[in-house]
């Protein structure tokens, strides 16, 4: 499947999130490279297979091998990092997080990607899953790397993006793909 097999996918009633997906192609904040990888990332972390499947044919065909694995390997050590620190962060007893996590997560030392494009798809991934300990940890990184804040803010624009194709998706298969009128909005007076 490809993402323009994506968008046509999507009934009228779903209209911002086909626009937003065809923004995604001519967006030029993100170095192409950096860009695909995080789109790929996300699409994993979407846990959606045709998400999933438009973005890894052009992961494929824009990424050499070993940066597309960068990309699953960002959604996957994310994946376990985002469920445990977000516990640890939302846990009432805070003597959790003065234990050792004793997860494996060798990848974010040597992804092979780049550091920071690596760091940008960690972060990505992780406002997908709502971490806010990992956004804040990934955020600090690049900053510090001196990443813009502009190639931060297209980051999770781009997540945000991804995850509402991946919602879209579900919403019209849960009504058979067909467009549903959106009900009138409601005033009330309080």
């Amino acid at each position: 499947m490809s993402i323009d097999a994506l968008k046509a996918r999507l009934p009228e009633a779903f209209r911002d999130a086909r626009l937003n997906l065809s923004a995604l192609a001519s967006e030029e904040v993100l170095a192409e490279p950096t860009k695909w990888g995080l789109l790929f990332a996300c699409a994993i972390a979407t846990r959606n297979a045709e998400v999933r499947d438009a973005f890894a044919a052009e992961a494929a065909a824009r990424l050499p091998e070993e940066v597309q694995q960068a990309a699953r390997a960002a959604a996957t050590v994310m994946a376990m990092n985002n469920v445990y620190y977000r516990a640890i962060h939302l846990a009432s007893r805070k003597d959790y997080a003065k234990m050792p996590a004793r997860l494996r997560m060798n990848v974010i030392a040597n992804p092979g990607a780049p550091k920071l494009d690596f760091e940008l798809w960690c972060l990505a991934v992780s406002a997908i899953n709502g971490c806010g300990a990992c956004i804040d940890a990934h955020e600090k990184v690049l900053r510090e790397a001196g990443v813009a804040a502009e190639a931060i803010h297209a980051a999770l624009r781009y997540a945000a993006i991804v995850e509402s194709t991946a919602v879209a998706l579900e919403a019209a298969s849960a009504t058979g793909g067909a467009a549903q009128a959106l009900p009138p909005a409601v005033l009330i007076d309080a």
